[in-house]
């Protein structure tokens, strides 16, 4: 059976991160965190025990400059890793500012240099994962509300990354909320993926809105019946704005998924 998380970030906002990361770890979740580096690492490790991080600081996949800068905070980021006991490190194609957009946006499609350029610093990157005992995940956004620019945004680029490297230090972290509005048909993706031992992780939210499970047109209990189906034993994680109260939230998060 799969394991619940909860996005510290995005619950109890009124409340520091390290309260948050206690409220959601007593509420029966396990914990996720943003940007590790705005965080007192020594007080949320007292907390609660965590799921996913960030796992970069700066840096692109796209070119030789912003990869080798993307390579060198993800050795920071494993280091703070360790110290949470965290075990996967989330990746984008590019480092995202504070409102989700992209630094280093990218213009149309990714040319094949880029690509190329990619698969080299994933590779690495999932060596660097290995050799530390974490993995990385490189996650789907969507470029049509959330996230312009961002190159290598969506699932398929997502999944030909990943299957191009091959690598047990790298998989997905299959969003589905963004993928919903980049491409859905959300339950053959997850099959996809998941026969080709991809899936490093899932995230959630509805759509639109980008709120907990039964706020939007989604249909997460059939998406939990897949998993069920499937066998994914992984981790499930909300990366929403509740609607309402944050425990209200967490409770239909855990609903949706509970058969």
């Amino acid at each position: 059976m799969y394991t619940l998380a909860v996005c510290a970030e995005m619950v109890f906002r009124d409340l520091p991160i390290e309260e948050r990361a206690r409220r959601i770890h007593e509420a029966g979740f396990q914990v996720e965190i943003w940007d590790w580096t705005r965080h007192d690492l020594n007080a949320l490790a007292r907390a609660a025990e965590f799921s996913s991080m960030t796992g970069y600081i700066r840096g692109t996949l796209t070119d030789p400059d912003g990869a080798a800068e993307l390579l060198r905070t993800a050795e920071e980021s494993i280091k703070a890793a360790e110290h949470l006991g965290c075990p996967r490190l989330n990746l984008h194609g590019t480092g995202l500012d504070g409102e989700g957009l992209p630094v280093v946006p990218v213009t149309g499609e990714a040319t094949g240099e880029m690509w190329i350029t990619a698969h080299r610093t994933l590779t690495r990157l999932a060596e660097l994962g290995e050799s530390a005992g974490v993995t990385f995940t490189l996650e789907n956004l969507n470029t049509a509300v959330d996230h312009p620019g961002v190159p290598f945004a969506t699932a398929a680029d997502v999944f030909s990354l990943v299957a191009a490297v091959d690598r047990p230090g790298l998989r997905m972290n299959l969003d589905l909320y963004h993928a919903q509005i980049g491409e859905g048909n959300l339950i053959e993706l997850i099959r996809r993926a998941h026969s080709a031992g991809l899936i490093g992780e899932i995230q959630v939210a509805d759509v639109p809105g980008r709120r907990e499970p039964g706020t939007g047109e989604i249909n997460y209990p059939a998406v939990a019946r897949a998993l069920t189906d499937l066998g994914y034993d992984g981790t499930v994680a909300l990366e929403a704005w509740p609607s309402g109260d944050s425990h209200t939230a967490m409770e239909r998060f855990r609903a949706a998924f509970t058969l």
